[in-house]
């Protein structure tokens, strides 16, 4: 009886042990981040996400070039969870008015264009975009080249008072739009 006490406990310590490692955010392969933008009268702009890596793979270009992010398709703009984007006050985005709230975001990378997603549903994981029946907003991103390659895939804003402007950066490409306090 001590034996299978002794194993159960065993067994339990083991399995909760490995459950804890595997739910480590900072041990991810692609680690949680955020970046946030603070207008003048205090009220944030924020943005969690996921943010992988290169590894030497090829990120944006075709399915034939076996890029990881194809062109033209819904991208989930980060890994893991899905990526949010939280207004703390009603805001314009690439001119589309978006009221306070919590959404998720998506992109449609182009090589010349990009598409910001802004979508009413929450909670998504990963890859699962919910449709244009969920899209509050598609707005277009201006696209242009990084000075030097990005390894991490990284979402910044630069701000000025009532303005911030977004930008993804990856591999070597610079995404961004600007977003403007109501």
């Amino acid at each position: 009886m001590k034996q299978i006490a002794l194993l159960t406990a065993l067994l339990f310590v083991t399995s909760t042990a490995v459950f804890a490692q595997g739910h480590d955010m900072s041990k991810r392969a692609s680690p949680a981040a955020s970046a946030e933008c603070k207008f003048s009268d205090g009220k944030t702009v924020k943005i969690d996400y996921s943010s992988p890596r290169a590894k030497g793979r090829k990120i944006f270009g075709s399915k034939s070039d076996r890029a990881l992010v194809p062109f033209g398709e819904v991208w989930r703009t980060g890994a893991n969870e899905a990526t949010t984007f939280i207004a703390g006050t009603g805001v314009t985005v690439g001119g589309s008015a978006v009221p306070a709230g919590s959404y998720t975001i998506f992109t449609i990378p182009k090589a010349d264009a990009w598409t910001l997603v802004i979508s009413k549903k929450t909670g998504e994981w990963g890859t699962n975009y919910p449709g244009e029946k969920e899209d509050f907003a598609r707005v277009p991103m201006r696209v242009g080249k990084t000075a030097a390659p990005v390894e991490n895939f990284t979402i910044a804003f630069d701000q000025a008072g009532s303005k911030c402007n977004l930008h993804m950066e990856w591999e070597n490409t610079r995404a961004s739009v600007e977003i403007v306090e109501k």
